[in-house]
């Protein structure tokens, strides 16, 4: 086993996250199509992705309220949510000797789901447990300390997005990874000259790690 860290992100990196979506928008009874492409909107102005709701009147409080609701519709992440790719790239990076934690913005419930799916890591924490969320550095900081404390540049975090992941990890001292898939991979992009190793799937991750530590 090398000293070298693979920190793993959960949304649209493990997480296919298409089904909570159209959760969300049959919950409100708008066409999947259309709240699909407010999302991308939200995204392409740079909006947070609570701020999809806001394209159809629908307050904080409103969808807030609403999350119990829509976590029992949801019922967690199942085998059809998790991408194909993400047991065979976590197998490749433990052959190969990387340690591996996972951790992401997500409720503190994630960590057992994630487990009930056989997906496993010498770390697992979700920001709810940790009370503190991406992109703030102390995230990174407190990831940091879970790991036991190695030199950030022994450590990659790979991630979906531009904002929450790659440049907070950057500032951080850490290996950055970009997974460009789901929504925020596709219509983010790097700013110039950010040095960060960019990715299409978990396959090529596995592939090509060794170059994120170069």
């Amino acid at each position: 086993m090398t000293d070298r860290w693979v920190c793993l992100d959960v949304g649209e990196t493990l997480i296919d996250e298409t089904r909570v979506w159209s959760i969300w928008a049959d919950l409100w009874g708008v066409p999947r199509l259309t709240f699909f492409a407010a999302l991308g909107a939200t995204i392409a102005r740079g909006g947070e992705h609570g701020e999809v709701f806001e394209t159809f009147g629908i307050s904080a409080e409103a969808w807030h309220a609403r999350m119990p609701e829509l976590e029992d519709a949801y019922g967690g992440f199942q085998e059809v949510d998790l991408y194909p790719d993400a047991r065979r790239c976590i197998e490749r990076l433990r052959a190969d000797g990387y340690r591996l934690a996972i951790l992401a913005n997500q409720p503190a419930r994630r960590t057992p789901e994630l487990r009930a799916l056989g997906i496993e890591a010498e770390v697992i924490a979700m920001s709810e447990e940790l009370q503190i969320h991406k992109p703030d550095p102390g995230f990174f900081a407190r990831a940091q300390e879970l790991l036991g404390s190695p030199a950030p540049a022994q450590v990659a975090y790979v991630g979906d997005r531009v904002d929450n992941d790659v440049l907070p990890s950057i500032a951080a001292g850490m290996r950055a990874v970009w997974v460009r898939r789901g929504p925020w991979g596709l219509i983010q992009e790097l700013p110039v000259g950010t040095s960060a190793l960019v990715v299409d799937t978990l396959d090529e991750l596995a592939d090509r790690i060794g170059e994120a530590f170069a």
